[in-house]
């Protein structure tokens, strides 16, 4: 399988390609050795994490690089995500005892009764290109700590990546046999569907997780899929403009849109709608697109060369309908999948560009009369990843979030993941949730102790 540098169109590296057989043999193995593994006390499964955020970290300038060379993403954002993915792998560290320990719920009596966690057994992580680590990190941390043995499909897209990250495994301490590393495309997450596994967990787009869920349904197990969005923003018309136009080209653009969390339709109050327009042109002109390495680059390519056509048929859409096409528009004449910055006004829910996901630098501004009219149009989609609101007044936030069906709200933020809450999504934004004292529970399964004595 060749690795193709995205910005660069040239071929970084080829890696052997695994087949059904292999990955037949993969999983005997790592079924073999699960059962050793969950009997490794909890603390010491916890300190192989620990040991593979250190070397992580030691290793972070070529880990970033490799990162860099095969999604095109701009090297400091490649170092900014393995630093939120360390984030992300403390919290797990720091919190999977008190959430994994047993509870008792009756300790007095003549039947005492308690809840101990035991691992699902061996599970499947399809992961995803454009967040390779932090999406990573959201599953397989929380499995191995919880004593699963992993059979993990880093991306086509993102492979170098997903070895640097079982190297660094490997030598923190975690067994080979507990975690699998297949490689491959679709081919390899079909021979995956086709097995035994005691849990399916994919990070990616609504039409595979959906086709996914429909295989494995027969089989009864556990099924997490961590999916798209059409994320709103809503900007009221008591707001900081600027601020409020800069947070949402940062919120459009950044990773070049390429985040499930990204801001992809925007609706402004129709009192700053021209103003705070004109703040997002002159910030938008601020992001650099270019060569991903180079320090000062914001924009790199996008990874899948498929999604310009994409990009092109939204414009095309939203300006025949009607659309004002204010910046960008069109794929950059160079070498490689890169495409500008793009910015639609006088846009409508006619529009691909504001009903279909756009993975990919552009966005649509429209302008709306009041909060009723803004609520109905955030609702007015399949998703239901988050949502974001720019206003002054809390308690109008605060109402406003209460009445949108998304898996996270934000006041006057957006785009953001803590570990200490759930990520989770509505609709077609998937099922489960990931991160938090919920995630780290995604991978065990209750047992229920009845004990008289």
């Amino acid at each position: 399988m060749k690795i193709i540098n995205p910005a660069t169109e040239a071929v970084i590296k080829e890696v052997a390609e695994d087949n059904a057989t292999s990955i037949q043999t993969k999983f005997e193995t790592a079924k073999s050795a699960q059962k050793s593994w969950a009997k490794v006390p909890l603390k010491e499964r916890i300190a192989c994490i620990v040991k593979f955020n250190e070397l992580m970290l030691a290793n972070a300038d070529k880990i970033a690089a490799d990162l860099t060379s095969e999604v095109g993403k701009p090297l400091q954002q490649a170092k900014g995500e393995i630093n939120g993915g360390l984030g992300r792998s403390k919290f797990f560290v720091e919190n999977s005892e008190k959430y994994l320990a047993e509870e008792w719920m009756v300790s007095e009596g003549a039947t005492c009764e308690k809840i101990t966690y035991e691992p699902l057994g061996v599970i499947a992580n399809i992961s995803a290109w454009n967040y390779p680590i932090l999406v990573g990190f959201n599953v397989f941390i929380p499995a191995l700590i919880g004593g699963n043995a992993v059979l993990y499909k880093p991306s086509e897209f993102s492979t170098l990546t997903g070895l640097n990250m079982a190297e660094m495994l490997w030598k923190a301490g975690i067994p080979k046999d507990v975690f699998q590393v297949v490689i491959g495309a679709k081919e390899a997450g079909e021979a995956l569907l086709n097995l035994p596994l005691d849990g399916y967990f994919f990070t990616g787009s609504y039409a595979t997780g959906k086709y996914i869920a429909e295989r494995v349904a027969g089989k009864l197990v556990p099924v997490g899929l961590e999916l798209g969005g059409k994320d709103p923003m809503y900007v009221c018309e008591n707001v900081d403009v600027k601020a409020a136009a800069a947070a949402g080209v940062e919120g459009a653009f950044y990773n070049n849109g390429q985040s499930c969390c990204a801001v992809e339709r925007i609706y402004v109050h129709e009192n700053i709608y021209d103003a705070y327009v004109s703040a997002f042109i002159e910030e938008t002109k601020l992001m650099r697109l270019g060569d991903p390495t180079a320090e000062d680059v914001f924009l790199g390519s996008l990874t899948r060369p498929q999604q310009l056509s994409v990009l092109e048929d939204q414009v095309k859409d939203a300006v025949e309908k009607g659309a004002s096409l204010l910046f960008g528009g069109k794929r950059v004449d160079k070498k490689g999948f890169y495409f500008e910055p793009t910015v639609l006004t006088n846009v409508n829910h006619s529009m691909k560009v504001m009903m279909d996901e756009s993975f990919g630098p552009i966005i649509g501004i429209q302008k709306v009369k009041n909060d009723e009219e803004a609520v109905k149009l955030m609702l007015d989609t399949q998703y239901g990843l988050t949502s974001a609101v720019y206003t002054q007044d809390e308690d109008r936030a605060l109402d406003l979030m209460q009445q949108l069906n998304s898996g996270t709200v934000y006041w006057n933020c957006c785009d953001r993941v803590s570990p200490n809450i759930p990520w989770s999504g509505r609709g077609a934004s998937g099922l489960g949730s990931t991160l938090s004292h919920a995630g780290i529970r995604t991978f065990v399964q209750p047992k229920s102790y009845h004990l008289r004595k």
